[in-house]
């Protein structure tokens, strides 16, 4: 036992785990966000605005019970609130690309507890994912890989190696130090909050499953049948209407849909949660496609991609540049000597 807890205090101290996943979830929930913000601009005045008839009268009197806060009721003026939008989309961009994320990602959580809760009644499972992930992704070092950050940290490498003080004077070793330091809490920090997220989607769906286990529909393998044939949840009538046809389909999908999310905690150290991955990515697929829910789908994708490890990420990485190096040369380009990579080994600490 204590050789597994210093394996662990190991693991958590001295080597940030899952920087690539980190990176997915920021890529992933900041184009959420921004395609979110998008596509209800037409409609923003009635959700959030001044013009909504939960006016922000009645969001403060709410918030006064729940303890809620936001940005958006801080004045009735219709300017304040385009000033508010305009800095919600540029956040979500901006997060999404990684820069200066540590305090975009501080901005960006705010922006998302904002316009949650303004519009409380109107929120539903992907608004509420994308909740969890935002204040959790403060935490994280999710900046360090894919990013306009580690583009810029790479640039700036070489010049800081040259004007590094030498570590015998007192000043040189201080700031040794102090680095040290501040690099053992960001990693303690990332770590931690890698574990809240994965803990948090491991919780998510054995509980949906837990759930689903008690209800009779879901039990004689109906519940399909009876959401594709709910109009709110049909985007699609005619293909709602053929995939109903297939009562056998339904009722194996209903029952494997109860199956990987109770199963989904216990597979997670073993082979078995890529092929569970795999069905989970095919149903929250069929979701956004039957149900009409591509934000709450697009949220779970991304959540489930935290599971993957960073040889994957890295393997597709030098899949893509393999794919644009082949096409460049095809176009008639002159083949050129692999670059090195964009970032440092992930076990050394960013500054060196």
């Amino acid at each position: 036992m204590p050789a597994r807890i210093l394996t662990l205090l190991t693991l958590l101290l001295e080597q940030p785990i899952s920087l690539y996943a980190a990176a997915v979830l920021r890529i992933g929930y900041g184009f959420l966000y921004l395609a979110f913000l998008l596509r209800e601009f037409p409609h923003r005045d009635e959700i959030w605005g001044p013009g909504s008839p939960w006016t922000p009268t009645l969001a403060r009197q709410l918030f006064d019970q729940t303890g809620w806060a936001s940005i958006l009721t801080l004045s009735d003026s219709r300017a304040y609130f385009e000033v508010c939008y305009a800095v919600a989309l540029v956040t979500s961009a901006l997060f999404m690309l990684g820069w200066r994320t540590r305090a975009v990602s501080v901005l960006f959580a705010v922006v998302v507890t904002s316009f949650h809760a303004r519009a409380i009644f109107m929120t539903d499972g992907g608004d509420n994912l994308i909740l969890l992930m935002a204040l959790y992704l403060v935490v994280t070092a999710c900046g360090r890989r894919w990013s306009l950050d580690a583009r810029r940290a790479r640039l700036r490498a070489p010049a800081d190696r040259t004007h590094r003080l030498p570590l015998a004077q007192p000043s040189g070793e201080l700031r040794r130090h102090l680095r040290d330091a501040r690099v053992t809490v960001v990693t303690v920090l990332h770590n931690c909050g890698m574990l809240v997220i994965a803990a948090q989607v491991c919780f998510l769906y054995g509980s949906a499953g837990l759930y689903k286990v008690q209800g009779a529909t879901w039990g004689n393998g109906t519940a399909l049948h009876y959401a594709l044939n709910l109009d709110v949840f049909r985007p699609w009538p005619e293909l709602s209407t053929v995939a109903d046809r297939h009562d056998v389909l339904i009722a194996i999908v209903c029952y494997l849909t109860v199956l990987v999310q109770v199963a989904f905690p216990f597979v997670l150290f073993g082979r078995l949660k890529y092929p569970v991955l795999a069905m989970l990515l095919g149903m929250h697929l069929g979701i956004a496609l039957f149900l009409g829910l591509p934000l709450f789908s697009g949220a779970m994708i991304f959540a489930d991609a935290v599971f993957l490890p960073d040889r994957f990420y890295r393997y597709l990485g030098h899949l893509l540049r393999g794919t644009t190096w082949r096409t460049h040369v095809r176009e008639g380009g002159t083949p050129c000597r692999e670059e090195p990579a964009l970032v440092p080994p992930q076990h050394t600490p960013p500054s060196q």
